[in-house]
């Protein structure tokens, strides 16, 4: 049976089998996450030592069972690209062995001799405990060992009063946007400015995006004017909207009048609209194309890593301009319907015209009615004279559905609260 709790320094050195019974290669460490609250991080994987030598990583969703002689792994192929450790990652071995922490009850220095790996009822792994040795006095090496929860222990979380900025974003720079989001709002006001004022505008950008509104104002107000400026025209236009729409009037006025004329005229036409209506929702930025565009355009633009997925799923057809609001609007193709045609096909040829639209106007119960209808996660906001305005997108609805304040919910959706890089 495998075992539910494993003492890492003693799983280095096990042999690692495939699922054929076929021998990969030993263990050699475990890599878990940078946390930056107190609670236990999250092993990512295990770095193998292959016979050839060339050390690789294996992720713990591959671990089938770990026990007292060897490790077996689910099927599948194995990438035997050579280990590269991240930013946002510490090896248990290599780094979090023999590290100072002290005990948070006592205040008394210990130094980390072991580190006990948990299953989780996800079937997550976690460094739940760690074997740490207390010394006698300073000048003492030896002392008593004992095994204590991640929780009594302190020194090993970035939100210590001695972890520097350049550490914070460092393990910030993989993270997922909304991964940063959470991480900033463990951290003191004091910290938080530092690393909003050293992230470039563009990752900010990301990132306000994934904050609530009381903490996307609150650090808005923190930056200069003209640097929040270029934050707004970095973020998706009805994400700016609504921020702007959360302002006094006179503040929102004057951040539009210090951005493009480009970049804001957007936003005061999606500012007109209510924020719980069609209009005030979508994003005026869709996939757009002339009927003349071929299956190929379709997909190229489709395929541009910038463009969120809900967006991707939907390419709309229209008369020239098209800007929105945009010439007269034909319709929309599916994805799904692009991979199935030729490349050369043109889009006027493929376009669904029966697709029911939304109007700018139609109120926040409608749109989740139109949705839930269609089976769609993108719906096409048109006007009386046939302009396409732009598009909802199933994620701006979820937003408005979803209670005031889930985006500060402890532990975030996953019941975790884990900070981590995805599992590569």
């Amino acid at each position: 049976m495998a075992a539910a709790r494993v003492f890492v320094a003693q799983m280095v050195g096990l042999a690692v089998f495939g699922p054929d019974g076929e021998r990969i290669g030993k263990v050699r460490d475990a890599v878990a996450g940078i946390r930056v609250d107190q609670l236990p991080p999250r092993v990512l994987g295990l770095v193998v030592d292959l016979m050839t030598r060339q050390r690789i990583f294996v992720p713990m969703l591959r671990v089938t069972a770990i026990d007292p002689g060897a490790i077996t792994l689910t099927t599948g192929m194995v990438n035997l690209r050579k280990f590269a450790q991240r930013p946002n990652e510490v090896l248990v071995v290599g780094q979090m062995l023999d590290a100072r922490v002290r005990v948070a009850e006592t205040g008394a220095d210990a130094v980390v001799v072991d580190a006990a790996i948990e299953r989780t009822r996800s079937r997550d792994w976690v460094v739940g405990r760690l074997a740490v040795r207390q010394r006698r006095n300073r000048l003492s090496r030896r002392g008593h060992v004992q095994v204590m929860d991640w929780s009594a222990l302190t020194g090993l979380s970035l939100s210590e009063e001695d972890q520097g900025t350049e550490g914070l974003l460092a393990v910030f720079e993989n993270m997922r946007a909304a991964d940063v989001a959470a991480a900033l709002r463990e951290l003191p006001e004091k910290r938080r400015h530092e690393v909003v004022d050293s992230l470039h505008d563009e990752r900010l950008a990301d990132v306000f995006q994934e904050l609530s509104e009381s903490d996307q104002r609150d650090l808005l107000r923190h930056l200069d004017p003209d640097r929040a400026a270029d934050v707004l025209e970095a973020m998706d236009p009805d994400d700016a909207a609504d921020l702007l729409g959360e302002l006094p009037e006179a503040e929102s006025d004057r951040l539009l009048e210090l951005m493009e004329p480009e970049d804001s005229a957007p936003l005061r036409r999606l500012l007109s609209y209510s924020a719980d209506t069609a209009g005030g929702l979508m994003t005026p930025q869709p996939l757009i194309l002339q009927p003349d565009a071929t299956v190929a355009e379709a997909l190229a633009r489709v395929r541009n890593p910038d463009v969120p997925p809900a967006l991707a799923s939907m390419v709309f057809v229209c008369r020239p301009p098209t800007a929105t609001p945009t010439g007269r609007y034909l319709g929309c193709v599916h994805l799904q319907r692009l991979l199935r045609e030729p490349p050369s096909e043109l889009v006027a040829g493929v376009v669904d015209a029966e697709l029911a639209r939304l109007h700018p106007e139609a109120p926040l119960s409608e749109v989740t009615r139109y949705f839930a209808a269609y089976n769609l996660v993108c719906g096409p906001v048109v006007d009386d004279d046939d302009h396409l305005l732009g598009a909802v997108t199933v994620d701006d609805v979820l937003d408005h559905l979803l209670p005031s304040g889930w985006r500060e919910r402890e532990n975030g959706l996953n019941g975790s609260g884990q900070v981590v890089a995805s599992d590569a």
